[in-house]
């Protein structure tokens, strides 16, 4: 069989998912059995999806405040609009009635669910909010959150990111108790399940500390949470620190005369918590710290306080999701005592270093993979130029149903600067590759404007295995890691060469910075790289 037979033949096997013969892949798909978990969830043709942000406020001082707690709400959450474009949701209480909240929750975008009328309903000194995409449940007005229960205490609110691995196990002990559930939302049962009394008991009322560590004993993985009850907030991120969760302080207004002052000096007007950092400034709030792995957060009307920190168990090390910082999280955003742009850039810098090509310009597929390409041009002394134009007017094109439309769909998303592009042998970087589908139209494109050669660089490592924790990464059968190495991907897609950043690169990468106080505990999740599921694998999975 010649070359040009051999491509073919790879394409048509791409095209028709065969299978991997990797022995490890067979073994983990016997592991990861696709059931009734995920039926239902959201469409996803193209790209990865996050499940969910959260974001929650409460005013400082006596109350009513002049805050207008909801607005920053809503705001907070439009700063975490790319974690999820399904639903979203903003319940608020006024501090005093523990019998009712104030609630609107929608479907769609978060400009098309909040309208003028909506907003003025949602009176409160502190309230909580959330912006969904699902992965453990259908994509239906019922799944909104975040969720209201009513318990014998008063009302409870509860804004979830994350999935929880033990999903089966946990509804079953759920419902053994007696308790109903309306939905097939992880979320829900973290809600009933924060109702159920702790094991040692309640004296003098509900001990709310005491059914949030009971629920992180009972699960691991993989969560970041805010609770809402009648004058508090809860933040609790689970024992691996999986998901993100961080806090922020509300300053006055008038904090240009506190510029040079560090943020703990600063008066407090009230507090935010949320999945990210982003949007604090846009909101008058600082950067204070995350929220630490097993850690419970405590905000009221008198500040923010620790109550609890739930250990790893059997002492593992954390497991931050290392694609928050590949693709998910917004490059202003600071994890682990550094921006997320800052290490996107790094890892730009080290795919130069390992993977170097003779070029004349560097770009970038945009916005995702600008700030590696940046990294790449500076490591290798290269310009970087845009050669591609976004079209800002054409909807996602995950929503296309076939392989045909949605590679229309990416020559309607991108126009060619063809005067960067004429005569230049061209280095083009993106944060990943996942099922292959947009690149080879973006490579013609390149091509027809007048590029000489287009080596793709991917400034991650091959996506290989399936997450059960919170992102929607598509099954090992529509990873195109799975069925084609980096040369026959290259050929595949009609790219000079191709090359992706090691996984010891990429954790290089994100190390160099952090900013920790127990390097022995630092950790991260590289599941869909390596197989390596932090806790092992569940022994019964069901999705």
């Amino acid at each position: 069989m010649d070359s040009k037979d051999e491509t073919r033949a790879q394409s048509q096997q791409a095209d028709e998912g065969l299978e991997p013969t990797t022995a490890a892949l067979d073994q983990l798909a016997l592991s990861l059995p696709l059931g009734k978990k995920r039926a239902g969830r959201g469409a996803v043709a193209s790209g990865l999806t996050h499940e969910c942000g959260v974001f929650g406020a409460i005013a400082t001082g006596e109350w009513p405040t002049q805050i207008d707690v909801a607005q920053v709400i809503c705001l907070g959450l439009v700063a975490l609009q790319h974690r999820g474009q399904e639903s979203a949701g903003i319940v608020t209480s006024e501090g005093h009635c523990a019998k009712n909240f104030n609630v609107h929750k929608g479907m769609g975008m978060i400009n098309n669910i909040f309208t003028d009328d909506s907003m003025k309903k949602l009176k409160g000194n502190l309230g909580i909010g959330h912006t969904r995409y699902s992965t453990s449940a259908a994509s239906e007005e019922v799944n909104c959150q975040p969720f209201v229960v009513h318990t014998a205490h008063g009302a409870l609110a509860v804004a979830h990111n994350g999935e929880l691995v033990n999903c089966e196990s946990l509804r079953k002990d759920v419902l053994e108790r007696g308790v109903g559930l309306s939905t097939h939302s992880d979320s829900e049962l973290i809600t009933q399940a924060l109702c159920l009394n702790p094991p040692e008991g309640e004296v003098d009322g509900p001990d709310w500390p005491a059914r949030i560590k009971h629920l992180m004993q009972l699960a691991p993985l993989s969560y970041s949470l805010v609770i809402m009850l009648k004058d508090k907030i809860y933040g609790v991120r689970d024992p691996y620190g999986n998901r993100p969760l961080c806090i922020g302080k509300i300053v006055p207004l008038t904090i240009g005369a506190y510029r040079n002052e560090k943020v703990d000096k600063l008066p407090a007007e009230g507090w935010v918590i949320s999945s990210e950092s982003c949007g604090f400034l846009s909101i008058g709030a600082r950067y204070v710290r995350e929220v630490q792995p097993g850690e419970i957060v405590e905000l009221t009307r008198d500040g923010i306080k620790t109550i609890d920190i739930i250990d790893c168990p059997e002492n593992r090390r954390h497991a931050f999701c290392i694609f928050e910082y590949v693709y998910f999280a917004r490059s202003d955003s600071i994890f682990e005592g550094q921006m997320v742009y800052s290490v996107r850039l790094q890892c730009g810098r080290q795919l130069a270093r390992e993977a170097g090509v003779d070029a004349d310009i560097v770009s970038s597929v945009p916005e995702s993979g600008t700030a590696a390409a940046h990294g790449f041009a500076r490591e290798a002394k290269l310009n970087f130029a845009e050669v591609l134009c976004k079209n800002r007017y054409v909807g996602r094109t995950f929503i296309q149903p076939s392989t045909r439309l949605r590679q229309l769909g990416v020559a309607k998303k991108f126009g060619a600067l063809s005067e960067n592009v004429a005569g230049k042998r061209l280095v083009l970087i993106d944060d990943s590759i996942v099922r292959g589908n947009t690149i080879g139209p973006i490579i013609k494109l390149l091509r027809d404007a007048g590029a000489l050669e287009v080596h793709i660089r991917i400034a991650s490592p091959p996506l290989l295995y399936p997450c059960y924790m919170g992102i929607n990464i598509p099954t090992r059968e529509e990873l195109i890691a799975n069925k084609l190495n980096a040369e026959e991907l290259a050929k595949y897609v009609g790219a000079d060469s191709l090359a992706y950043l090691s996984v010891d690169g990429l954790k290089k990468a994100v190390q160099l910075n952090m900013a920790v106080k127990k390097p022995e505990q630092v950790g991260h999740c590289t599941a869909c790289l390596t197989g390596d599921y932090p806790g092992g694998l569940p022994d019964e999975l069901e999705w």
